[in-house]
């Protein structure tokens, strides 16, 4: 489980696009725009996409590394960690089930599937990180 503050969790409730940073073969960042939930529980982030897209595939060497990152005036926060993509039917679901709670329900794509970043460092400003005194 994440040990994140009420701020951060409100903060990655909140509906914003975020970017996803992986890294090409070439060892270039690809950065895009995406949609990513947050499950603190577990320390995982989840970004659905197609299986074909270059996101996809970066996450899917060995040893991926990613970073999302959201943005809101002066509040921020970027998750880094580990990736990898899956693709069978409950975890494309269960990813599929949270982004429609955060955003909306995404369209039909089967070829779908879901880049799980399992969390091993957190930044942000003070506003977004500071524990809550509630």
């Amino acid at each position: 489980m994440l040990e994140i503050g009420t701020e951060m969790l409100a903060f990655w409730r909140e509906r914003h696009l975020c970017t996803l940073t992986t890294i090409r073969p070439d060892g270039t960042p690809h950065v895009v725009p995406v949609g990513v939930t947050l499950d603190p529980g577990s320390g995982i982030a989840r970004v659905i996409c197609d299986g074909a897209s270059r996101k996809a595939r970066n996450a899917a060497r060995e040893g991926a590394l990613a970073a999302v990152c959201q943005v809101d005036r002066s509040r921020w926060a970027t998750l880094e960690g580990t990736a990898r993509v899956l693709r069978d039917a409950d975890s494309v679901a269960e990813a599929v089930r949270r982004y429609a709670e955060r955003y909306h329900p995404p369209r039909e794509n089967p070829n779908r599937v879901v880049i799980e970043i399992k969390i091993t460092r957190i930044l942000g400003n003070t506003r977004v990180l500071s524990p809550s005194t509630d």
